[in-house]
């Protein structure tokens, strides 16, 4: 088994370069930190797009045997210190191989859409909570942050490895959407939105969630079926955008 005890190593600033969007779509992988994510992902994901696990020796002391028949390389806590972005680095880390940018979303179910949110944390309580409703995948629009960001990926906790997750443009998702003769549901404030407790609970529809600060693309917005609000009777302004995407996707999806 290798062994890389120094953060100047080649393979490691290779591996560095992961936590970058640059670097991750010149090498086509991205980088998993802390055991809880490398589990998930060994559990999920093909053997075959799992490039590497590095560990260091007391990682490797304690999740060794589940890690029988993957390709690990052993690396010194000064690595795992270079390679980690949180403050105290677990020291076990996964390079996979990112998925197929040409997948073509299954329509059926429930979808999350993202109109450039750029929040990591509401990223991931987004994702999590599309998760717990039973969604059947989140598309990450232009202007969304990667899904593939290390604050992104932390934040998701392996709830993406139950979804389907693509990047695309949600300008074409919703006419094929549409196409698919599924309702697109936008969230807005204006004097045509609904309010979210007018749709009944359904299987099958798209649920458009927009910007922290500017909510929707307009373009979006004239795209839907129906925009929705979620009437505030106190006297708080708004509501954080992932604790209102809580509260319509638990509305809206049928069980």
């Amino acid at each position: 088994m290798e062994r890389i005890n120094s953060k100047h190593n080649q393979q490691i600033k290779a591996v560095k370069k992961l936590t970058t969007t640059k670097g991750r779509k010149q090498a086509q992988q991205y980088l998993l930190e802390s055991w809880h994510l490398v589990q998930a992902a060994l559990e999920a994901v093909p053997a075959a797009d799992v490039v590497m696990i590095y560990a260091t020796d007391d990682q490797y002391l304690e999740h060794g045997a589940d890690l029988t028949g993957r390709p690990v390389t052993l690396i010194s806590t000064a690595v795992a210190q270079e390679l980690g972005e949180t403050m105290t680095p677990q020291g076990i880390f996964l390079v996979c191989k990112l998925p197929n940018p040409a997948q073509t979303p299954d329509y059926r179910g429930a979808w999350l859409l993202l109109d450039q949110v750029q929040d990591p944390g509401n990223i991931g309580t987004m994702v999590r909570t599309a998760d717990a409703a039973g969604f059947s995948g989140v598309a990450f629009g232009k202007g969304t942050a990667s899904p593939f960001n290390g604050k992104v990926l932390r934040a998701m906790q392996g709830s993406q490895f139950h979804l389907q997750m693509v990047e695309t443009d949600l300008e074409e998702l919703v006419v094929q959407f549409h196409d698919h003769q599924r309702p697109v549901y936008g969230t807005e404030l204006n004097p045509q939105a609904v309010n979210y407790r007018e749709v009944q609970p359904q299987t099958d529809f798209a649920l458009i969630m927009g910007n922290e600060g500017n909510g929707m693309d307009p373009t979006l917005l004239q795209q839907t079926t129906k925009n929705l609000y979620i009437p505030i009777t106190g006297q708080a302004e708004s509501l954080n955008v992932a604790i209102a995407a809580a509260v319509i996707m638990f509305r809206i999806k049928a069980n």
